[in-house]
């Protein structure tokens, strides 16, 4: 599952990058920050649902789920802008292959994150006490 909404959630981060970049004429530091705000938030819903199968909505368990994926989630998107800010900006790589570089690596330290920081079954049990 996390392999689907895993490129879903980098579908909706490459049109949405793509769309501001190549289309508004957005900065690509710009670009890459709104992409992150659309695809964190799909990844968030689609994560707890039904890759990671959180069903919970006590507030002390969502709480926890939130603030820990978007914590994770702001310190990969820091990443994400720093690779797309040198190797786009500084380097002139083409900005579509480094969004795609920049993505592999994203997306493996975010499986990482989620599976073992934010999803985790026996996080939700040591929340709930």
């Amino acid at each position: 599952m996390y392999i689907i909404f895993g490129a879903l959630t980098t579908a909706v981060n490459f049109v949405t990058y793509y769309t501001f970049y190549n289309v508004v004429h957005a900065s690509n530091v710009i670009s890459v920050i709104t992409a992150w705000f659309f695809a964190v938030t799909f990844a968030f819903i689609t994560n707890k649902l039904f890759v990671f199968e959180s069903k919970s909505f006590d507030k002390k368990i969502l709480f926890h789920e939130i603030s820990t994926f978007f914590g994770c989630r702001i310190t990969t998107g820091i990443l994400d802008v720093l690779i797309m800010y040198v190797s786009v900006d500084l380097l002139t790589y083409n900005a579509m292959f480094s969004k795609l570089m920049s993505e592999i690596i994203i997306n493996v330290l975010n499986y990482i994150a989620s599976k073992v920081i934010i999803f985790g079954k026996n996080k939700n049990e040591k929340v709930n006490r």
